[in-house]
């Protein structure tokens, strides 16, 4: 491929990986990863609510890594209380998973700044033939898709696995219990899996400007080594 087609295939990937890197530290700071209603289980059963009357006991929660609000509904309107995960929600919550997603995140956030300065630099510097040149744009682009897929699994078994919606939703909750009626992952998280697919796809960009993966053998280095072996 010519030179320069490759120089134009990596800044696509070096844009791409800042995106990335920009993306995840935005969606760290929201609380925009789990929307969900919470239904005020105590309430509903005193008075037997059914059909459209279930509507008055059913609240709304949403959270991030860091706070999250939620409005609990008894029948008497709506009241909002707001939270945050450090240090209010240490004792109810798996921390040494909800630590662990953020330091994934912010290992994301660092290796997606690195292979976008690397990327960058093999554009428009001198490869190298080290960890500057393609290897190491396979490594950056391999440790942050994996760290993307990590902080998915881990935060999923925390929201599904630990029922992390309904100890929140219980928080200081003495007289009443409640009960997840519905959640979802919101936006910041599948923000997160479109950056691990952007990695994946520029590990195929590396590719397609002419580079093995490494690791793998070429049939020309096969020849010449056999071609070796006869001669001696």
């Amino acid at each position: 491929m010519p030179a320069q087609q490759k120089k134009i295939i990596f800044c696509i990937a070096g844009v791409l990986s800042f995106a990335c890197a920009l993306g995840t530290a935005a969606a760290i700071g929201t609380q925009l990863w789990v929307k969900g209603t919470i239904l005020c289980k105590t309430g509903a059963l005193l008075v037997n609510a059914t059909g459209q009357e279930l509507e008055k006991f059913i609240g709304k929660i949403q959270y991030g890594l860091f706070y999250g609000e939620r409005v609990r509904q008894c029948g008497l309107g709506g009241r909002p209380f707001q939270f945050s995960f450090f240090p209010d929600l240490l004792k109810i919550i798996p921390a040494s998973i909800h630590v662990s997603v953020i330091l994934f995140c912010t290992v994301l956030i660092v290796f997606a700044l690195v292979g976008a300065g690397f990327f960058m630099f093999n554009a428009f510097g001198s490869p190298y033939e080290t960890l500057h040149g393609p290897v190491g744009l396979y490594l950056w682009s391999f440790i942050a898709c994996s760290c993307g897929c990590l902080i998915m699994i881990l935060f999923s078994s925390e929201v599904k696995i630990h029922h992390l919606s309904e100890k929140i939703a219980n928080f200081k909750e003495g007289n009443f219990t409640f009960k997840t009626h519905s959640e979802h992952f919101a936006n910041s998280f599948w923000i997160i899996l479109v950056c691990s697919l952007v990695h994946f796809l520029n590990a195929l960009l590396i590719r397609f400007a002419g580079f093995e993966f490494p690791f793998s053998k070429s049939k020309d280095s096969g020849t010449i080594t056999g071609a070796a072996d006869l001669m001696y």
